[in-house]
């Protein structure tokens, strides 16, 4: 601080006091937007799978036949459970701990896990069930 800012009377240099307060406001905003730009509540895809393309595998291989799956057309299925919030369950089929390897592992295999599952064995690629698995650990 010089002797200048001093004499003024003022606590801020000359430099602070010359800044219009809409500037600052300004520059203030987009800090405050840069840093929150970063605490979203949209984690990137489980397993680096396509969560669009995961929605449409669900209705292609029938999924919903059996399990209601919230965004998914005519997925009003009675057999399984629902899949809203799936990924928030503590296990899968009830015998398997919820994570997003283990669900691919599940929906590739269910028998392996559960032999006596009403869920069928269905061909899905690893790549497909990587995409399922990305939608619906957006159904929290």
């Amino acid at each position: 601080m010089s002797t200048a800012d001093l004499s003024s009377g003022s606590l801020f240099p000359a430099a602070i006091r010359a800044t219009s307060p809409h500037r600052v406001l300004g520059r203030f905003a987009a800090v405050v937007c840069i840093v929150l730009a970063g605490c979203g509540d949209n984690p990137p895809p489980a397993l680096g799978g396509d969560p669009d393309n995961g929605r449409l595998l669900l209705r292609q291989f029938g999924c919903g036949s059996c399990h209601r799956i919230p965004g998914v057309a005519a997925a009003r299925g009675n057999v399984g459970p629902s899949l809203e919030g799936v990924a928030t369950r503590v296990y899968l089929g009830g015998v398997l701990p919820n994570t997003p390897e283990n669900m691919v592992r599940w929906i590739r295999n269910p028998k392996q896990f559960d032999p006596e599952t009403a869920m069928p064995d269905l061909p899905i690629a690893e790549g497909q069930a990587r995409d399922i698995v990305a939608y619906l650990q957006g159904l929290k």
